[in-house]
């Protein structure tokens, strides 16, 4: 908005505002009727190429802003998006002010706007337009959902690169704003390239120095009706990273073309000079289908199945630098979006407790057999529940509860609950074998139905039943699923009564919701 506001003053300061009526040379009786309309379709042109250059430095991976800020890059693609938005309107205005010039200002018409559409520095006006009018287009969440975000990406890369020169050949007079629009793209891949490498340059078996991948370990969980899950483990020679960073991973036995985004479920913690990651994620279709095929295809021949992975990162910032031991936590999370805030009450459980504190987990899954996706740890979680005072509440929003309506299954002991046979590893056994164990779990609806936990009860009534201190919300999941989180939490605030001293009032939220996921 003040960038905005900031480009409406300075694209009408300075102008007078009139118009002035001079004869056309060699044509009598025909007169050209000249305005400010020129200049100013200029000055809005100019302020399109300046501020190309900070559009691509905001989009950036490896971006310095968030050297010098400290925020996260994909914080600073909202001003991208928009600024494109800024971007295109500027175009616009810009070519259909001088097409009222050239068409209907000047004389003798057509023979004025037919000679003016031939010139060279026009037609690659015309073409920058029809670039940026597509990277407008194909940027819109629809089309994203209609293409696939891969080719999104990719045709936003080629579609910038051309656009860009297709404005060098418009008005190669302007190129002091496109020359380092260029630089600072490429910059970035050549930083993200360097990354890579350095990440992956080790010592090989040969005892040699060179790039190795990360051999990774899959975990297949069939789900022909929602989509198979995979599940991740590895360990790679690098320093840890920060809670809730995500790191791009490339499964190159599949595309070394493509690296999506993955949050690690573990917490960073290195053994032996290496670091181990752990993740999870639903394949649908694209890249993650055809890792999973891939799982299915070599699980089938051994008990053991890897996958080279190249990775790059991480990114992002930790969400639980500014936590203290006051805080109260409530982590919700919407199927694999457990990924985002497991690793929060892993690192709780580390440290001592602290008195009256609440912490709860609400995750929502679609079958109580999705709990292996993380079977270790929720052992985990489970075993330092007593002393941490963690509640853990898992609902079942796709199996039949006990009868037609929405039922309570209530809290039960750890003995009823037979993780053995739902997941079917030595892992879950041990979860069973504890007792009591702090697990609620709870099915919703019945068959064929979608019902799903009440956000805004669980929510308000964690806030209301706290002793002291504010309380974070961490959420990851679908985008419904964390609309209504921030209406939620935003409602539970109350500024007056965290004023006067009762911090219970003082909520707030922190969300996974980038687009990739």
């Amino acid at each position: 908005m003040i960038l905005s506001a900031y480009l409406f003053v300075f694209s009408f300061a300075g102008f007078t505002f009139q118009q002035w009526i001079t004869p056309v040379k060699n044509s009598p009786g025909l007169y050209n009727t000249r305005t400010t309309l020129g200049p100013f379709s200029n000055r809005i042109g100019v302020l399109a190429y300046a501020l190309t250059p900070l559009s691509i430095l905001l989009a950036n991976r490896e971006s310095i802003l968030s050297l010098l800020t400290g925020v996260p890059y994909q914080s600073f693609n909202f001003l991208h998006r928009w600024l494109g938005y800024i971007i295109f309107i500027q175009g616009s205005v810009h070519t259909i002010a001088w097409t009222i010039v050239e068409v209907r200002l000047y004389q003798p018409q057509p023979t004025a706007a037919q000679e003016w559409i031939k010139e060279t520095y026009i037609v690659w006006g015309v073409v920058t337009m029809i670039l940026l009018l597509l990277l407008v287009v194909l940027s819109t969440p629809w089309a994203i959902r209609l293409t696939g975000y891969e080719f999104f990406r990719k045709a936003h890369y080629v579609l910038a690169i051309i656009y860009i020169g297709g404005c060098w050949g418009h008005w190669a007079q302007l190129k002091s704003f496109l020359l380092p629009s260029i630089l600072i793209f490429f910059l970035d891949r050549g930083v993200r390239l360097v990354r890579t490498m350095l990440m992956h340059y080790q010592y090989l078996p040969n005892g040699s120095m060179g790039f190795q991948t990360a051999p990774a370990s899959l975990t297949h969980f069939a789900d022909a009706e929602y989509g198979d899950v995979i599940r991740m483990d590895f360990e790679q020679p690098h320093g840890p990273w920060n809670i809730s960073q995500h790191f791009y991973l490339c499964f190159a036995e599949s595309s070394i073309w493509q690296s999506h985004p993955f949050t690690p479920l573990n917490l960073p913690q290195t053994r032996n000079g290496a670091v181990s990651h752990s993740y999870i994620f639903r394949a649908k279709k694209g890249e993650t289908r055809k890792v999973a095929d891939l799982a299915l295809q070599k699980l089938s021949l051994s008990p053991k199945a890897t996958t080279p992975v190249i990775l790059t990162g991480p990114y992002g910032e930790s969400i639980t630098e500014n936590l203290t031991p006051e805080h109260n936590i409530l982590c919700v999370a919407g199927g694999t979006g457990i990924a985002y805030v497991l690793p929060v009450l892993l690192n709780i459980i580390q440290k001592p407790a602290v008195r009256d504190r609440k912490i709860q987990l609400v995750w929502a899954i679609r079958r109580k057999a999705d709990l292996c996706w993380v079977e270790q740890e929720i052992v985990s979680v489970n075993d330092a529940a007593r002393t941490h005072g963690i509640e853990v509440c898992i609902y079942v929003t796709r199996e039949a509860g006990s009868n037609a309506s929405s039922i309570q299954e209530g809290k039960v002991e750890g003995s009823e609950i037979d993780l053995d046979k739902t997941c079917g590893t030595a892992s879950c056994a041990a979860v069973s074998a504890r007792s009591p164990m702090s697990l609620d779990i709870q099915k919703l609806g019945s068959k064929g139905q979608n019902r799903h936990p009440d956000l805004k009860v669980l929510v308000s009534e964690f806030v209301e039943n706290t002793v002291r201190g504010p309380t974070k919300v961490f959420g990851s999941g679908p985008g419904g699923m964390i609309s209504d989180l921030r209406s939620i939490v935003a409602a539970c605030n109350s500024g007056s009564r965290a004023w006067k001293g009762n911090e219970r009032f003082d909520v707030s939220l922190v969300c996974d919701d980038r687009l990739e996921w």
